[in-house]
């Protein structure tokens, strides 16, 4: 397979990636979790997010990237942003995108939204789930349809996907992440 699919999120106790207005609250961000998120982004080749999500590290300008959308038909490149291709995967598939990007093998990092990691779930080699234990966000966004009926976990574990240690990113707020891999 030419491509590998790494996943980044964080999420709150209740399995949301956002607050009820689609906007990652401050209460979400911890630094050890964003120092982790850059990192894991600076060793991908492309990203890929919705119109809603997005990074915001220094590099951030400098990564190529699809960022899906209903304004296009066919994958085209952003004329706002060299480094980004415009995706609607209701007319064309992730290896059709992937093209016009310009890549057609490498480390594939999907950041968000919701739809955009559910796309991914049968993909993922690994899925990097950081989780701040003490934060709740009731009526937010979930990382996955079905959140929080059943939580990210039970999510990853149905889409075949089994969990690692869990590793401290923030010991003040106890927020960790957990390396989730197929097979």
């Amino acid at each position: 397979m030419p491509y590998r699919f790494v996943g980044y999120a964080i999420v709150s106790a209740d399995g949301m990636l956002a607050a009820a207005d689609g906007v990652m609250p401050p209460t979400l961000k911890f630094p050890g979790d964003q120092r982790f998120f850059e990192a894991g982004l600076d060793a991908s080749d492309l990203i890929v997010h919705g119109r809603n999500s997005q990074e915001s590290q220094p590099r951030s300008p400098q990564r190529r990237r699809l960022i899906l959308t209903h304004a296009v038909i066919k994958p085209t490149r952003d004329p706002t942003n060299s480094q980004a291709t415009l995706w609607n995967p209701a007319h064309a598939p992730f290896e059709e995108a992937g093209a016009v990007a310009g890549m057609r093998d490498g480390t594939v990092a999907p950041i968000g939204g919701t739809n955009i990691f559910d796309m991914f779930l049968d993909r993922y080699d690994t899925f990097w789930l950081s989780q701040a234990p003490h934060v709740q966000l009731p009526g937010g966004v979930p990382v996955f349809h079905g959140v929080p009926t059943r939580s990210p976990q039970q999510t990853l574990t149905a889409h075949g996907m089994h969990a690692g240690a869990r590793r401290l990113l923030d010991p003040a707020a106890d927020v960790g992440v957990v390396e989730w891999t197929r097979g």
